[in-house]
């Protein structure tokens, strides 16, 4: 059964002064999804997903979340959807766990609580204020304030920032528990490793507009090939090689005895190239796939230079 998407945004643009931070952009994030927005600083990115979680009114161009305005039909759309802030959006002076259990009540269905706490590592910090805790617990209590009250839809800004590798893990194990469950989960995230574990579909934001939008396999797949790469003897003549390569592949010697094949990576060229070093008599070693990355892609279609 065809469901409607949600997030639907057409020709958004959010002007600052002369500046438009957004420009036209266009977006489509379906349901019970994990969806990762990506894009450098400067790009749109943090305005568009405010504009969806309505803290901020569009300059023109429209925004559906769940069906609703997310400005005109805020009250009805508040309930349905969770929202993690870098700030936390938390009393500073307020215990954190009790804070939880506060923010749980105000919810019909809400997850359980304790269950959440021990998920996410904060039964140590249940009595402490939020001023008190660390960076590290200041982002896991904002993620299941986010989540607590089991949302349709859950906005999540770097939810993983500056927690440690088993944090990090069970942070992705409860954002994948949150898809099986139903929620649709946006993510907002710097690390491209990231978005590769979790993401069902990536869209990349670059001034101000979605430059690219598709699943990890379809982005990766376009633009630069994949190659395979091995070690042999210096100075091999790779012209038969070549000729037995499907059209477009390159075989280069990138170092001496250092070689890259580079064409779209499947068993048929796995195979010809090994059957090409049996036939010359040649063991080839350190064979490998080296796969083109999203980090590569983001690289790409952004620019290598840094952006302040």
């Amino acid at each position: 059964m065809h469901s409607e998407p949600a997030v639907q945004i057409a020709g958004l643009v959010k002007r600052y002064g002369d500046k438009s931070a957004v420009d036209g952009l266009d977006l489509t994030i379906a349901t019970n999804a994990i969806t990762a927005v990506l894009g450098p600083n400067g790009a749109g990115k943090t305005t568009t997903i405010e504009t969806c979680e309505g803290y901020r009114r569009p300059d023109a161009g429209t925004v559906r979340v769940l069906g609703l305005d997310p400005v005109a039909q805020n009250a009805a759309l508040r309930p349905r959807i969770g929202v993690m802030l870098q700030s936390g959006g938390v009393y500073a002076g307020a215990r954190a766990v009790e804070m939880l259990r506060h923010t749980a009540r105000l919810h019909a269905h809400p997850l359980d609580v304790d269950d959440l706490v021990e998920r996410l590592g904060l039964g140590s910090c249940g009595r402490t204020t939020y001023r008190r805790l660390s960076g590290g617990q200041q982002q896991r209590l904002a993620l299941a304030m986010a989540v607590v009250g089991r949302p349709e839809l859950v906005f999540l800004d770097e939810p993983t920032a500056g927690l440690d590798p088993q944090a990090r893990r069970a942070t992705w194990e409860l954002v994948r528990d949150l898809r099986r469950d139903g929620v649709t989960v946006v993510v907002t995230t710097h690390h491209m490793d990231e978005a590769e574990q979790l993401a069902d579909r990536v869209a990349i934001v670059d001034r101000g507009r979605v430059i690219a939008d598709g699943t990890t396999e379809e982005l990766c797949r376009g633009g630069a090939e994949d190659s395979l790469r091995f070690d042999g003897p210096p100075g091999l003549d790779l012209g038969p090689l070549l000729k037995e390569l499907p059209e477009g592949a390159t075989a280069t010697e990138t170092a001496p005895g250092s070689y890259r094949v580079e064409a779209p990576v499947d068993p048929r060229l796995l195979a010809t190239v090994t059957g090409w070093c049996a036939a010359s008599g040649i063991l080839p070693e350190r064979l490998s796939v080296q796969r083109r990355s999203l980090e590569d892609v983001f690289l790409d279609l952004t620019g290598r230079e840094l952006r302040s």
